[in-house]
């Protein structure tokens, strides 16, 4: 069976200059307050209520990730989303390469690493 792999910010850092996409499942609300990790897809998967359109998200998400080998992270606030949506992904649905960034986005800004927002 394979888990879902806990990838700390540098690890993460690293895989952003190999292209690895990188998926940030936050709210837009969270994007705008702590911007985003440079060339990460912005694809919310929980809305403010925890609600969620799994058949929606799933279409835009293998628009990303094509195959059920390519490697991928996921990335929320504290890690917590991403847990859930990453072992969903693996056990429902296969995918062979899935890690999240551990700590989430809370722990990136902690370790002062860059982001980016909108213009």
């Amino acid at each position: 069976m394979d888990e879902l792999t806990d990838l700390p910010p540098k690890s993460v850092e690293y895989m952003i200059k190999d292209n690895v996409v990188m998926i940030d499942i936050r709210r837009k609300d969270e994007w705008e307050y702590t911007g985003v990790i440079k060339n990460a897809f912005k694809l919310t998967f929980f809305d403010e209520y925890g609600n969620h359109d799994i058949p929606t998200w799933l279409r835009e998400f293998q628009k990303l990730v094509t195959s059920k080998e390519q490697a991928f992270v996921l990335i929320c606030a504290h890690a917590n989303r991403t847990r859930v949506v990453g072992n969903y992904l693996i056990e429902q649905h296969g995918y062979k390469n899935c890690s999240h960034l551990m700590g989430g986005m809370a722990l990136w800004l902690e370790e002062d690493r860059e982001v980016v927002f909108d213009a």
